[in-house]
């Protein structure tokens, strides 16, 4: 026995209650710091979905443009290499373009048949010549199409073949 007149028992059952008693749960400081940082991990994650989402659509323009420039190269290299009637006279529109030289310095005005949801790209052509880059006559044929800040562009050779 204890001076106390308690048994050793009740003394220890004691200790125990008051060991399991001491704390259960979250003090409301640790459940406010809880909230906070896991707001901040939503609100971080979010932001990326949102930076995701709003650029989703971009490689859709990227591929328009790049499948509207390839057409127009393609366009332009199927051309003669040097005019076939030996004048510029006539041809006033892509339908009489008869050879590569004749859509230098072309653009938009010159490809009004395009559908209407690519008129939003601006189209510019370069035709020069540049037979030292592969040692035979050739004209190199570049083709930017630029939708906002974003702009595509594709070369090709044409040579006197």
């Amino acid at each position: 026995m204890h001076t106390d007149g308690r048994s050793p028992a009740v003394t220890r059952t004691c200790r125990e209650c008051r060991k399991i008693n001491t704390q259960s749960g979250l003090t409301l400081i640790e459940l406010v710091i809880f909230i906070v940082i896991v707001s901040l991990a939503v609100a971080g994650v979010l932001s990326v979905m949102n930076f995701t989402t709003q650029h989703s659509a971009d490689p859709l323009l990227r591929k328009q443009a790049a499948a509207l420039a390839d057409s127009i190269l393609e366009e332009i290299l199927l051309k003669d290499y040097a005019d076939p009637d030996g004048t510029e006279a006539g041809e006033s529109g892509r339908d009489t373009y008869d050879d590569v030289s004749d859509y230098n310095g072309k653009s938009n005005a010159d490809f009004a048949d395009l559908p209407g949801e690519l008129s939003a790209y601006v189209i510019a052509i370069k035709v020069e010549d540049d037979s030292t880059t592969l040692g035979v006559a050739a004209k190199k044929v570049t083709v930017t199409v630029t939708n906002g800040g974003e702009s595509i562009s594709m070369t090709g050779y044409r040579t006197n073949y």
